[in-house]
């Protein structure tokens, strides 16, 4: 049986002559080191996401830890965040010692829950972190209302939403820090390398000596203000980055419109739900293409769906394992954690906080059976390679229901 789709996936990363010139530039010069290049990407990326700061380390979950830093944000305070997402953004909440607390997320979209978040905040709560799920933005007329109804700090997580804009500004600044990654998956990537965005002064000067050694501007090299670290990018990174950012509006366009495409044709289909995109969403980055299935309608299981779709040539995946709470990172932290994280099971237990028992119902749903991942190469194909993706799940549907 011939597969019904036959294109040819986008390989990963694109680029070209300007990639290439970019990185000859410094690699010649010998600068090679925290430099014109960087200050460079920082204004250029500054501008193209609408923030009056930016502000790059090495990669994306750094940028969270220190984000969170430069926001006040310290051990035993408490952070919200979503229980679908990467590990990071809950991980960078426990190694700078504060603890997540995790929220649930919209069954469909995946961004957190307001309702479930508001249930966790306490005198000890000092910060929610949304994450803008597949590029998709958080409802932020609704988050930041949130934060400032609740007195707390606003991180977004921008790891998947480079160029998604809420009512005409991108996302990142619109609440107090943004962080975005360039690992080497993503829409704007640099093989690693991380960014954080703000448009408060003493924001972005915190990130900034968190980024290098303490140090602050305007001051001499040997002093150290603050317990920073070496998280700087280099020259070579920011580079490839400045070349990869003048690919990205036409990569932005493209996935778009492939996307509305596949949602039209895709959402005929039993079983199989599209996020609503908000009117007041103006432009979102794909990071990922996601579905949601329901079994019973579909007529399969999501395990046999994934593994048909597959041998019909389209790559997809189920996307995370479990909720972030139920890795076993964190379910070990309660009873008889490893030494190195004794520090914040004894914080946990000690506010009877047990990740044992959290119950995140949609959270939970969208991991064991109704999420499903089209990755963001998919949607630089044409045309014709979308009516292959569409034909080839109508193909399944068909075959499921006889």
């Amino acid at each position: 049986d011939t597969p019904a789709f036959t294109g040819k996936i986008t390989e990963w990363p694109v680029w070209g002559e300007t990639e290439e010139r970019l990185l000859l530039e410094p690699f010649r010069s010998g600068n090679w080191w925290y430099g014109e290049r960087v200050k460079q990407f920082e204004a250029e990326y500054a501008r193209f996401h609408d923030a009056r700061h930016a502000i790059t380390c090495t990669n994306g979950t750094v940028a969270i830890e220190l984000a969170l830093k430069a926001l006040g944000v310290g051990p035993g305070d408490e952070v919200i965040v979503p229980d679908y997402t990467f590990i990071a953004t809950a991980g960078a909440v426990a190694t700078i010692g504060a603890i997540p607390r995790f929220a649930d997320v919209d069954p469909i979209s995946a961004n957190i829950d307001l309702a479930s978040a508001a249930a966790l905040v306490n005198s000890h709560t000092k910060a929610i972190i949304v994450v803008h799920f597949a590029g998709l933005p958080v409802d932020m007329d609704a988050a930041v209302a949130f934060a400032r109804e609740h007195g707390l700090a606003i991180l977004e997580d921008a790891a998947h939403a480079w160029g998604s804009q809420w009512k005409g500004t991108a996302v990142g600044a619109l609440g107090d820090v943004g962080t975005f990654s360039f690992q080497v998956s993503k829409n704007l990537s640099a093989g690693e390398g991380g960014i954080m965005l703000t448009n408060n002064d003493d924001h972005a000067r915190m990130c900034r000596s968190y980024t290098n050694c303490g140090r602050l501007e305007g001051h001499e090299w040997y002093e150290h203000f603050n317990m920073g670290g070496n998280n700087r990018m280099t020259e070579f990174q920011a580079a490839l980055l400045l070349g990869q950012l003048e690919r990205l509006p036409a990569h932005i366009d493209l996935r778009e419109q492939n996307a509305a495409y596949l949602d039209e044709e895709l959402s005929k289909i039993p079983g199989l739900r599209v996020p609503k995109r908000d009117a007041r969403v103006t432009r979102r980055s794909y990071h990922l293409y996601v579905l949601n299935f329901t079994a019973a309608e579909f007529g399969m299981p999501r395990a046999e769906f994934l593994q048909a779709l597959e041998a019909e040539g389209v790559p997809c995946g189920q996307g995370y394992l479990v909720p972030v709470h139920a890795n076993y990172c964190f379910q070990t932290l309660n009873d008889n954690p490893r030494p190195e994280q004794k520090w914040l099971s004894d914080q946990c237990n000690t506010r009877g906080i047990r990740f044992d028992e959290i119950n995140n119902p949609n959270a939970k749903k969208l991991a064991d059976e109704s999420m499903i991942w089209l990755f963001h190469t998919l949607l630089l194909g044409s045309r014709q390679d979308m009516e292959q993706i569409v034909e080839a799940i109508q193909k399944i549907h068909r075959t499921a229901n006889g």
